[in-house]
């Protein structure tokens, strides 16, 4: 396992810590070794497993759709094209339930968020030690580093860099819209006059703006505290496995009925970033009088 010649700390610490690429204090670029060297590289460091995981499933997500696409037929349908005309449909009528307005964009956002996200938060269910213990051998054999130093986090929505960039995102497109549809002045004057009138306007401003500014953050903070709680406990478990076959086997036990249990979590938090996406645009697209 990889917590062989760690303590239980350590071993915590290393599967939360990301494999991150930066500029180190020296002025030399290179792999962080630790958290103290994650922390001096600062905003502009990049967190390669995050960003490799989060890549690949989004290509694995068009290549498994746009195969679905390529083999359509109005025959009789395979069992791919009935999986995605399911995901289709599902995602179409939370739209049309959510979003009145016109907007062709709207849709096809929802249905990348809802199988992205999903995808991203699938990888909770791989075992804690399997890819993180490649990695090292990787890092090891390959690129001759101490094992001890490479960190791999598999779980892309544990990082609140991704979480928040996808809700950040979300952010932009509502305020295009709502300038879009309802002009510079109309946006203004919604932040402005509501919910009490031109003679609330103080007190309109700070609630319009702090509701304005809440909505990414609770959509990203949301989504980062439930799937990195989720990821936090499987490696508690996981830490059962080296006190002896009794423990080692409550903990698989543990483990399987949280397993099944997390298959609800990783869709809901997929299913609620959609709708609270899709929910937001129509907030964008109305226009009050």
């Amino acid at each position: 396992m990889a917590s062989e010649g760690l303590t239980s700390t350590a071993y915590i610490k290393h599967h939360l810590t990301n494999l991150t690429f930066g500029q180190h204090a020296d002025g030399s670029w290179g792999l962080a070794r630790n958290a103290e060297e994650i922390k001096e590289m600062g905003f502009w460091a990049l967190q390669l497993d995050s960003l490799g995981w989060s890549t690949f499933l989004a290509l694995f997500f068009l290549y498994f759709f746009r195969k679905a696409a390529t083999q359509a037929t109005i025959g009789v349908p395979g069992g791919l094209q009935n999986f995605v005309e399911w995901i289709v449909e599902f995602v179409d009528d939370s739209v049309r339930g959510s979003f009145s307005a016109k907007n062709d964009l709207v849709a096809p956002m929802a249905l990348t968020i809802f199988c992205w996200v999903f995808l991203m938060n699938l990888m909770d269910l791989v075992p804690v030690d399997w890819l993180p213990m490649i990695a090292q051998q990787i890092g090891h054999h390959v690129f001759g580093m101490d094992p001890h130093h490479v960190y791999f986090k598999v779980v892309a929505t544990t990082d609140p860099n991704i979480t928040f960039g996808m809700a950040f995102a979300v952010f932009f497109l509502m305020i295009y819209y709502s300038i879009k549809i309802k002009g510079l002045g109309g946006f203004l004057g919604e932040l402005a006059f509501q919910p009490f009138g031109k003679w609330g306007m103080p007190v309109n401003l700070v609630l319009e703006g702090v509701s304005l500014i809440a909505k990414p953050i609770s959509l990203s903070l949301r989504l980062f505290g439930n799937m990195y709680a989720g990821e936090t406990i499987f490696i508690l478990i996981a830490m059962m496995y080296g006190a002896g076959w009794g423990m080692g086997i409550f903990g698989g036990i543990l483990q399987l009925g949280w397993a099944i249990f997390h298959i609800l979590i990783i869709t809901l938090q997929a299913f609620i970033f959609m709708t609270l996406t899709i929910v937001y645009m129509e907030m964008a697209h109305q226009e009050h009088h």
